[in-house]
Parts: C-alpha cells; structure tokens; sequence
C-alpha cells in the first residue's frame, strides 16, 4: 500500500511530563524506550513501559504522559495513508502492541531510520520506505493485525513534524530557528509552508496550545496565574496576560471567575 513517512523523531521527558490532548489525520507508531507512562484517550489510560508499541489511529484525541516516578522516552514515526488494527478488535481505535521479538532488532531500524532522516543524504527518503515496510511485516508476522488504507490530507511533511514537536514542547523556550534545527528545515521554509498548510504561523500555534493548557490549569487547579504562565513557557507574566485575552477574550483571574460560578450553578441545580 502507498504510505508516506512524514517524520520521525526521539524524545525524552521528565516525571510528570504530559504533552497537550490532540488528533492528527495520520496514523502515529510510539515505541518506548525507556520509562513509564501513559496514553490517556478520551475515556480511558493505557499504561505503557519499555518495549511497548504503541499504534493510534488517524482522528482519535489523545496524549501522552510519563509517570511520577518514572522519565519517558520514546522514538515516534507519523506515517500517513495507512491504519492498524486487531483483526479480532476492528472497533478498537488504539491498539498496544508489546514487541516480543528481539529489542535490539526493532530499535536497529528505528535508529536507522533517525540517522536516514537526519543526515538526508541521497535517496534517503527511500530507504525510509522500506525500513517502514520491513517494520510493518514484522509486525504482521507478531499478531493478527489489518492494515488498511487510508485517504491522505496532503499535508505537508514539514507541517506533520513541526505540530507534533509543538504539542510535545509546548512548556520549553521555542523559536523558529530551534524547530528549524529541530526538523533539518530551513526556517524561511518551514515558517512559509507551515502558514500555507494551518493559516497561522508557527508561533502562533504554539501560543494556542499554550492558552488551551492554561485553561485546563485555570479550570482544575489553584496555581496561581504566574505560576500557570511559567509552567506553560510564557516568557512573562504580562505576555501570558496579553496572550490569554486576545484568544478567549478574558484575563486569566477573570475566565476562572467565570468557570467556578458557572460550575457553581450547575452544581446548584442538579
């Protein structure tokens, strides 16, 4: 079947590390190299731990976490036009995967595939084909798995890869030429395709994810406002400010206010 790999990249978080809930229109293949943690779907966790194999299917809303006690790493592929599942479980839109050949084997062409893609040598993106292919027989041979085609977006690869290390980094000090080393891309590039593809620019990008963590924190937790804008890599307390009125149309102490009545009243009557 036609695929195309529109990145792949290596990450290593903290305890109590989570990236910020999202979909995508490709199908996502997490391999944990280290660690605990979990995939936390809209109704439910799925534990992961070394050597596990996580697929997760185009449209479905997720997000990843490590543990309190544990850091996480992990190598991750989007790979766009193809979807997994059980062959027994066809409903079920995550499938996990515990790899039970040999560790050493899967992460030879997972490293490769890193070093193909960060050296972009010549024909480099065929060989990533066929690592792809080799890693998708190998999974057919370990479980009854089907594999179906999947209708492309034609979203650009550079797009693909800086949405998926934003919402992975959204807390860390990031500008364009920190993605632009981060992806391999020249920045003017990657700056014009990914405004072509979204509307927006990177940057602005990073600051919805940013607003849209912020009002989880406002909603759930008592952090105070400075607090909620350093953990969400806001460079100060009066950008977050700026930032957070301009997209929900409220200041941070005043869409808590807001939410806690309104929570209030529910309560209230029922």
């Amino acid at each position: 079947m036609p695929f195309k790999l529109l990145y792949v990249t290596h990450s290593e978080y903290d305890k109590g590390w989570h990236s910020t809930s999202h979909t995508h229109h490709f199908t996502e293949l997490f391999y944990i190299v280290k660690g605990k943690g979990a995939f936390v779907l809209t109704d439910y966790d799925v534990p992961v731990q070394e050597n596990d194999l996580v697929i997760i299917n185009p449209h479905i809303e997720h997000t990843e976490r490590s543990n309190k006690h544990d850091s996480l790493e992990y190598i991750a592929l989007g790979i766009e036009g193809l979807s997994f599942w059980l062959t027994e479980e066809k409903n079920e839109p995550i499938g996990l995967y515990t790899y039970q050949g040999e560790r050493n084997d899967i992460l030879f062409y997972l490293n490769k595939l890193l070093e193909e893609v960060q050296q972009s040598n010549d024909d480099y993106e065929v060989i990533c084909q066929n690592i792809i292919e080799i890693l998708i027989v190998k999974l057919w041979r370990e479980r009854k798995i089907t594999i179906e085609k999947t209708k492309p977006k034609e979203l650009n690869k550079t797009t693909a890869f800086v949405k998926h290390y934003l919402n992975q980094n959204f807390r860390n000090d990031i500008t364009l030429d920190m993605l632009a080393t981060a992806g391999h891309i020249n920045k003017y590039y990657l700056a014009h395709t990914f405004k072509k593809d979204m509307g927006i620019s990177p940057i602005e990008y990073l600051n919805r994810i940013r607003i849209k963590e912020a009002k989880t924190l406002l909603e759930t937790t008592d952090y105070s406002i400075a607090d909620i804008a350093e953990i969400n890599g806001f460079s100060s307390l009066s950008f977050f400010s700026q930032a957070f009125k301009r997209e929900t149309s409220f200041a941070p102490s005043a869409y808590r206010k807001e939410v806690r009545e309104r929570d209030k009243k529910f309560s209230e009557t029922t």
